[in-house]
């Protein structure tokens, strides 16, 4: 198992702690089935897997942004929102969602510490702290 601690970029503040899902490929909150987390769009990396509570680490979102948006917003109401989200490559509209969903979101992370996390890893998100800890 992994451990360590990473510097990183605030994007959305809080602390969110849970278990690892890496994305390889971009994600369209609105193809995240609600009441589940589980991602539903077809030939997707996490394709049948949840992000519910999950420590969601992923290049980036795609999708207009409404449907980006409902998806978040869905998944909010349902509780199957990410505990928290390392985002390589954020854009205005996930940025956005994740401020107003106040879910712990940051970018600009240490590239270490993707050559050392691994998936099923257990790992604390302070975005107010500006770290990262694999537990």
């Amino acid at each position: 198992m992994s451990s360590g601690t990473f510097s990183c970029h605030k994007i959305a503040e809080g602390v969110g702690e849970g278990e690892v899902i890496i994305s390889k490929d971009e994600i369209m909150f609105y193809l995240v089935r609600p009441e589940t987390g589980e991602v539903i769009e077809k030939a997707h990396d996490i394709e049948g897997r949840s992000v519910a509570q999950k420590i969601l680490i992923f290049p980036g979102g795609k999708g207009s942004s409404v449907v980006q948006s409902d998806g978040l917003y869905q998944l909010m109401m349902k509780g199957s929102q990410p505990a928290a989200m390392i985002i390589q490559n954020p854009e205005t509209v996930l940025v956005a969602g994740a401020i107003i969903m106040e879910i712990p979101t940051v970018d600009r992370v240490d590239p270490r510490f993707y050559e050392t996390v691994k998936d099923g890893d257990r790992v604390r998100v302070d975005a107010s702290g500006s770290v990262i800890t694999i537990l």
